[in-house]
């Protein structure tokens, strides 16, 4: 038996220009954190033949062509992976939140499907099999960002090169910038997402065309991704939480369907009441989490409650995809 945990993340600033649709033409940036909420994998052999699958849903196949979820049959095919195993996947926080849950699965399967051959992986390795499968195998218009914090973990920077290459470095903090950050940061659940296809697949072809408006937007939030990691390498985590705000309201700019009417009343109560000094929507499909940055985490947690929606607490993961049991 093989058991994996993956982290899933948030994103710290650049989020957008880990598409190929911007960095090919222009290069991009982006900070992400793997957080302490994570999806766990486990395969077994079974004495039956065919592939049983459990995750929300159940599937017994016999073949790659019949298994319905795309992820697991991509992958499974691109690893040559036999019959008669087992593979269960469970996760803390459920899919359609915005936490990169897509990308950590794969790394996190991924990571199983080696372990269970016996062929050692590095964190880079596991990244690029699972970008393999979901922007070249099934063409998802998806960025790179999620698949290199879940294997990497960590607070890491991620510099998109035009050629395609990824170059992955540590955001260099001291430990005292990192708790005050950690201190300085909470999450709400707001609702699940709608899916981010629609979204990003918008943002790509506006991209694609050279659509001034996305491509000015993609600017300035590359240009603030840069600026964030100047603030908190300098430890101005203060400054951190008014990027926040300015990266927000830009993010909403680029497509209607970034927020939503609630998820705008929610944001500017934080900001009027609860005393947040700037925050952002996790994920990009309109609901999720809302990450704020507060000097008060109890006004704010108070305000949050009464408005109904719950704190989800968390802090950084710095193991990145590890494999927790190896047995048999």
């Amino acid at each position: 038996m093989i058991i994996t945990r993956t982290p899933l993340r948030i994103s710290i600033g650049g989020g957008g220009t880990d598409l190929p649709s911007y960095y090919s033409q222009f290069g991009g940036f982006v900070i992400s954190a793997a957080i302490d909420k994570y999806i766990y994998i486990t395969i077994n052999r079974t004495f039956f033949p065919g592939y049983f699958l459990k995750y929300s849903e159940i599937e017994h196949a016999l073949s790659y062509d019949e298994i319905c979820h795309p992820l697991f049959r991509e992958l499974l095919r691109l690893n040559e992976v036999e019959q008669n195993v087992e593979i269960v996947s469970v996760a803390d926080v459920p899919a359609g939140t915005g936490l990169g849950s897509s990308g950590s699965f794969l790394v996190g399967l991924s990571h199983a499907l080696h372990a269970h051959k016996h062929e050692p992986v590095n964190a880079e390795f596991l990244a690029c099999e699972a970008i393999e499968v979901e922007m070249v195998r099934l063409k998802e218009p998806v960025g790179k960002q999620d698949q290199y914090v879940a294997a990497y973990g960590g607070l890491i920077c991620q510099e998109y090169n035009t050629d395609g290459s990824v170059v992955i470095t540590p955001l260099r903090i001291a430990q005292s910038t990192l708790w005050e950050m950690r201190d300085s940061l909470m999450m709400f659940f707001v609702g699940y997402t709608r899916s981010a296809v629609d979204l990003l697949s918008e943002q790509k072809q506006r991209s694609e065309e050279g659509d001034r408006q996305m491509i000015e937007g993609l600017h300035f939030v590359k240009q603030l991704g840069l600026e964030i990691k100047i603030a908190l390498e300098a430890g101005d985590v203060g400054r951190f939480g008014a990027m926040m705000h300015e990266h927000w309201l830009r993010k909403r700019s680029r497509s209607k369907g970034m927020s939503s009417n609630r998820v705008d009343e929610l944001y500017e109560l934080a900001r009027t009441k609860g005393g947040a000094t700037g925050g952002k929507l996790v994920g990009a499909g309109g609901s999720g989490f809302l990450l704020f940055h507060t000097n008060d985490r109890r006004r704010l947690r108070t305000i949050m409650t009464e408005a109904g929606v719950h704190e989800m607490d968390f802090a950084f993961d710095f193991d990145g995809s590890v494999v927790m049991l190896r047995s048999g």
